[in-house]
């Protein structure tokens, strides 16, 4: 019991304990940053309408399995596009907000979508982050970075074998500003809805999906531009074709 209490994780759930007290007290003064990003001066690629995905939730919620193996053609970018939207595509309009598939707290969307793309037809291999307002691909840097990846994700190969790595960073401040110390929880539970979103709809394409959250942050991070503080990753997923 004493090494559970002396845990960080533990004493961040103590101490962003609600109850009627602490629940009106003054939360840290934190600035908000924009509900979207968007990289300038980049090069994009527009994502083709989606497509709806015919098997049933039943279906896809029995088969769901963590799968690692990975066939060595690419997959299209009709699959990529859906399973973007089933992440993150917009489906309603709730006065000033952009309501997704993935729920999040307060409609903020503090989490991002990012690819380490390695085989996808009709895309260069590179890293990309996923502009959902406009639903395209932003090109940060083009290049064969599996090696990287795989180092990246704790010598995990085949993060460097699939078709595209799926990364999930928090824009801290988008949903700090609102929750403060507690938002941290709500961040966490967003990228979990946003990546069981990617695994039932890889299901649903007969693709194949692991989530992964070991990793060292710093690298992902690298491999993306991210600074780590006001922006850093949180969760993977590798994708691809399965193998045979």
């Amino acid at each position: 019991m004493p090494q559970l209490k002396a845990s960080q994780g533990w004493r961040y759930l103590q101490e962003t304990k609600f109850d009627r007290d602490s629940i009106f007290r003054s939360k840290p003064e934190i600035s908000p940053t924009p509900m979207y990003k968007v990289y300038k001066g980049v090069s994009r690629y527009e994502l083709p309408r989606p497509q709806a995905l015919e098997s049933s939730l039943a279906q896809v919620l029995a088969s769901r399995r963590s799968r690692r193996s990975y066939a060595s053609r690419p997959i299209g970018m009709q699959e990529l596009s859906d399973l973007l939207w089933a992440c993150q595509g917009i489906t309603a309009r709730a006065g000033r907000l952009d309501l997704r598939t993935a729920p999040s707290a307060g409609g903020l969307y503090p989490v991002e979508t990012y690819l380490l793309v390695l085989g996808v037809d009709g895309l260069p291999s590179g890293a990309y982050h996923f502009n959902v307002g406009q639903f395209c691909l932003e090109l940060l840097r083009e290049g064969d970075f599996s090696q990287q990846i795989s180092r990246a994700c704790i010598n995990q190969r085949f993060m460097g074998q699939c078709g595209v790595d799926f990364c999930w960073s928090a824009v801290f401040r988008r949903n700090m500003s609102k929750y403060g110390h507690r938002g941290m929880r709500y961040i966490l539970m967003d990228a979990g809805h946003i990546c069981q979103n990617l695994l039932l709809a890889a299901e649903a394409l007969e693709l194949a999906a692991c989530p992964v959250a070991a990793f060292f942050d710093d690298e992902v991070n690298t491999l993306f531009g991210l600074d780590g503080e006001e922006e850093s990753a949180i969760y993977c997923a590798s994708l691809g074709p399965r193998a045979e």
